[in-house]
């Protein structure tokens, strides 16, 4: 079909087909629960980090010790990790426009921040329980 034969279709023919858009506002909502979370748990861990410059190594192995400062960590690796890979998720939906690269990307993206975030947790979790 021409250009100017394509030009006089409805935008609603011209959109079928595309693919769903009922997904895309999980997604946003998702996306900005989990930057309000990172932000909240920063600001914490901000203040935490701030406690404790004036402090000794003891002192500050205390602190992340203490039970809420320790799940407050936690919650900020976890979501700023999950945060990241919706960020990085959408990027490559937008920019990369190779089939195979692109699912081969979502799922490098989705490994990598898994293995981060476990590895985060795991340290947390080694310091807060004395090993």
């Amino acid at each position: 079909m021409s250009r100017a034969a394509d030009s006089l279709r409805n935008p609603l023919k011209r959109a079928r087909g595309l693919g769903s858009a009922k997904s895309g506002t999980g997604h946003f909502i998702r996306q900005r629960a989990t930057a309000i979370a990172v932000g909240l748990f920063g600001l914490y861990t901000l203040g935490l980090i701030l406690f404790c410059m004036t402090s000794d190594y003891a002192n500050a192995i205390a602190v992340v010790r203490h039970p809420l400062n320790m799940v407050v960590l936690i919650g900020l690796v976890i979501t700023m990790f999950w945060h990241a890979k919706l960020g990085l998720q959408v990027v490559v939906e937008d920019y990369v426009h190779t089939h195979g690269l692109a699912i081969t990307l979502q799922w490098l993206i989705v490994f990598i921040c898994a293995v981060a975030a476990l590895a985060g947790v795991t340290a947390i979790l080694r310091i807060a329980l004395g090993a």
